[in-house]
């Protein structure tokens, strides 16, 4: 791994309350590890961006690991999922897409136990201390609604001019006390990604 790490850093919520009323049941968690990485093509245009790409595959059972253990969950327990990367001012937007793309999303999916939905992305050019939403829909089956969620992430120093932050973000839960109709999750057929 050649890849230039200056920091991890995890996040976990644990929501007990929402809107005045209590949760029943399991916890719900939500948890995102981000990874502070220096990007090789700053300041510079490169036509061949693979470098990125294979590093996505490195990178993605990594976080996907810290994530889990961060919140106390197993893999069997993750019901959404999602991706993001900040690029710093020197970088491109396309460094972003190189790593979310081409190839994180199979070690991701197999960190988490499958997944037949498309993981859900945002990328943003940023500067230390901005913040991203990363989108989160339920792993199995896009449509289902109850699971239509974001998780804000922000790192006070990153990512500085030269730098790339990359994100992925879990779930065991949908939205708390999730109410406005459309696809359940035990209604999800699960087949094709979508319902």
């Amino acid at each position: 791994m050649d890849i230039k790490i200056r920091k991890f850093c995890t996040f976990v919520e644990e929501i007990m309350i929402d809107g005045e009323k209590t949760i029943q049941g399991k916890v719900n968690k939500r948890s995102s590890a981000a990874v502070i990485i220096k990007n090789p093509f700053a300041g510079k245009y490169v036509e061949d961006l693979s470098q990125l790409t294979e590093w996505s595959v490195e990178i993605a059972p990594i976080l996907t690991k810290k994530a889990l253990e961060a919140a106390g969950m197993e893999m069997g327990e993750v019901e959404s999922y999602g991706k993001a990367a900040i690029v710093g001012g020197n970088g491109e937007l396309e460094h972003a897409a190189s790593i979310l793309h081409p190839k994180l999303g199979k070690p991701f999916r197999d960190e988490v136990g499958g997944g037949k939905a498309i993981i859900p992305s945002s990328k943003k050019m940023g500067y230390p201390g901005c913040t991203i939403d990363v989108p989160l829909h339920y792993k199995d089956a896009a449509f289902v609604r109850s699971h239509f969620d974001a998780m804000e992430v922000r790192i006070p120093d990153a990512p500085r001019g030269d730098e790339i932050v990359v994100i992925l973000s879990i779930t065991n839960c949908g939205r708390p006390h999730p109410r406005v109709g459309g696809l359940k999750k035990d209604e999800a057929k699960c087949e094709d990604g979508l319902r």
